[in-house]
């Protein structure tokens, strides 16, 4: 995909979000149990963002510790994690395939352009991406951190990190879709 998608797909990201919940709520037909069994992939996502939050420093040091040990973007394999939660508690398959069209149309360029920016950025990159996958966590934790071949930098998670990528907001959105789903469940004709 072009330079240009990359950057139409990382500005509608978000409003494209907020459409897609319009268009879920509208085409889900949860139960008590489809919910239930939904928090077996939405609540490691939301642990997921949370941790890699508290790790994370945008744009100042490439982050290589905690959660980016085992993945290079665990935002985006929580928010996939969250997401199919969600649409497994919709029971609808259209939902499924829309939420799967829509990260590939979507996050698959936008995780390109943020690693080219990252790679201009960042020396180590290139020896980090070849020790930590993408997308699909490792098993064990890279042995990556400070300067590659150094000591290894332990890194920490930080509240204060956590605080301020607001990363609790995933949490409250999440509550609020259970409530209209429970709603859903409730009020059905």
């Amino acid at each position: 995909m072009s330079a240009d998608w990359s950057m139409v797909a990382r500005r509608i990201r978000v409003p494209m979000g907020f459409v897609f919940a319009g268009v879920y709520i509208w085409l889900a037909r949860p139960t008590l149990l489809s919910m239930a069994w939904s928090l077996l992939l939405v609540a490691p996502g939301l642990w997921l963002r949370g941790y890699a939050a508290g790790y994370v420093k945008k744009n100042a040091e490439l982050t290589m510790t905690g959660p980016y040990s085992y993945t290079r973007n665990p935002l985006y394999l929580g928010s996939m994690l969250i997401a199919f939660g969600f649409a497994a508690a919709s029971k609808s398959i259209v939902i499924v395939l829309l939420l799967a069209a829509l990260f590939a149309i979507i996050y698959i360029p936008v995780i390109r352009s943020e690693e080219e920016f990252l790679r201009s950025k960042f020396a180590d990159f290139d020896t980090y991406a070849a020790r930590v996958p993408r997308l699909i966590p490792r098993v064990t934790p890279a042995r990556v951190g400070g300067s590659i071949g150094s000591e290894i930098e332990r890194g920490s998670f930080s509240f204060p990190l956590y605080r301020k990528h607001r990363e609790y907001n995933a949490l409250m959105g999440a509550t609020a879709i259970y409530a209209v789903l429970a709603l859903r469940v409730f009020f059905k004709h």
